[in-house]
């Protein structure tokens, strides 16, 4: 059954429609990223202000907390998609929002400095544990279709990441372990959901050991060099977090501008997903989606090394109005980097179920995202160090480096695409006759 509906689901060129063509698990895991997305985006953008005006932490100790929770998460991806694997994804994912529901609590339940590190340990474990497992059970619930899966699945994404601060900052208003309260909540609910409702998959038998696994991983020269190619997405897609919001502060000398970049990527997110993936499927090989996607979220920083040495750093915030010529630039990149991201992330994950091989998606999936950070670790401190240069001349400099990652990633994808190394019996068949 999931494998007709996924090709129901890979015709779909609507959020309606995709969703509906989806199987029940499926649809069940869609409505759980929402809730994940939800909960995480109702405490987490809040977090920083609360650790150092309400409890009065450091911060120093502030940046240590926020950094202790990116590395558990991205540092640990590769144990959580080799637990996919082995206790298989429907255990995995009820364990990974158990523990968010432990973490959230304690949020909601302390504010010792202790309390606090552990919280936010659990919560990046917990991501690193469920988010391998979400995407090894979506690929093997449907053998085509896949990014248009993979498309819903952003867009639910997406809309809890809109509604989330919304919805804390409202809470907020009352009490920042309020909302914390009210996540565990969400997290409650979304486990007790997959324990009634989420059905286990079969489990795939497993001759080698854990180790022997990771290295049949590593031997695989394709997905190697995909992922090489791949990282570039995640690297670039965490100058979401830099280059953008650093930016639309240093021309408005206002940190309220930092959430223009914000409302304007999720917006494209959430109208522009599903459309362009129902384009590329009809006009493009997933290689060519995947490899485009990735170049254009690196060319979308050519504006911004354009206008960046063009316009002066605001040393005191500028009137909201004068923001429409500096923020027009940020608003552009940020637009077409959006634009980018729904391209390329539906493919690439698609394409790591060609890649790899299903035995093992979990395992794939995690070594994919542990490189992947890694990457992004690098091009961020590289980045971030460009950044810090004042003089004019060198204003340029980050957003070159960018576009550079952009365009790297773009290489060696569409070589790979060329040679043929990205395509699959099934794929390749259903674009020709699309194509035709």
């Amino acid at each position: 059954m999931g494998t007709a509906t996924a090709a129901g689901v890979g015709r779909a060129g609507t959020l309606r429609t995709a969703y509906g063509g989806l199987p029940p698990a499926s649809k069940l895991l869609m409505v759980n990223q929402f809730g994940i997305s939800l909960g995480f985006y109702m405490v987490l953008p809040f977090l920083a202000t609360y650790l150092r005006g309400d409890l009065g932490f450091s911060v120093a100790f502030v940046g240590i907390v926020l950094g202790l929770r990116t590395f558990s998460q991205q540092g640990l991806f590769l144990v959580g998609g080799t637990l996919a694997d082995r206790w298989g994804p429907r255990a995995t994912i009820i364990t990974g929002c158990a523990l968010r529901v432990i973490a959230f609590g304690l949020y909601a339940s302390t504010s010792s400095a202790v309390g606090v590190v552990t919280a936010t340990i659990a919560i990046g474990v917990a991501g690193a544990v469920f988010s391998p497992a979400v995407r090894t059970y979506l690929m093997r619930e449907s053998e085509t279709g896949r990014a248009e899966v993979f498309s819903v699945y952003n867009v639910f994404g997406n809309v809890g990441a809109l509604v989330g601060p919304l919805l804390g900052a409202v809470l907020l208003g009352v009490d920042f372990q309020l909302v914390a309260a009210v996540a565990a909540v969400v997290f409650a609910l979304l486990t007790l959901a997959q324990l009634i409702a989420l059905p286990a998959q079969p489990r795939l038998l497993h001759r080698d050991s854990v180790v022997g696994s990771w290295g049949t991983v590593l031997k695989n020269r394709p997905f190697m060099l995909f992922t090489l190619g791949g990282c570039a997405y995640f690297a670039l897609y965490n100058q979401l977090y830099l280059a953008l919001p650093i930016e639309a502060e240093r021309v408005t000398g206002s940190a309220q501008a930092v959430s223009v970049v914000f409302v304007v990527s999720t917006l494209v997110g959430i109208g522009l997903q599903m459309p362009v993936t129902a384009w590329a499927r009809r006009t493009l090989s997933p290689g060519r989606a995947a490899a485009i996607g990735i170049g254009s979220m690196g060319a979308a920083f050519v504006p911004l090394a354009v206008s960046a040495p063009l316009i002066e750093s605001a040393s005191t915030p500028r009137p909201v109005v004068g923001w429409i010529l500096v923020l027009a630039p940020v608003v552009v990149t940020t637009a077409v980097f959006g634009i980018g991201i729904a391209l390329a992330n539906p493919y690439i994950m698609e394409l790591l179920g060609v890649v790899g091989e299903e035995r093992l998606s979990g395992t794939y999936y995690g070594w994919f995202y542990l490189v992947s950070a890694v990457a992004s670790l690098a091009v961020g401190a590289i980045v971030g160090r460009a950044l810090d240069a004042t003089e004019t001349v060198w204003r340029a400099l980050p957003f070159v480096i960018v576009a550079l990652v952009g365009l790297i990633g773009y290489a060696v994808v569409a070589v790979m695409c060329s040679r043929g190394l990205l395509t699959d019996a099934v794929g390749e068949e259903e674009f020709e006759t699309k194509g035709s």
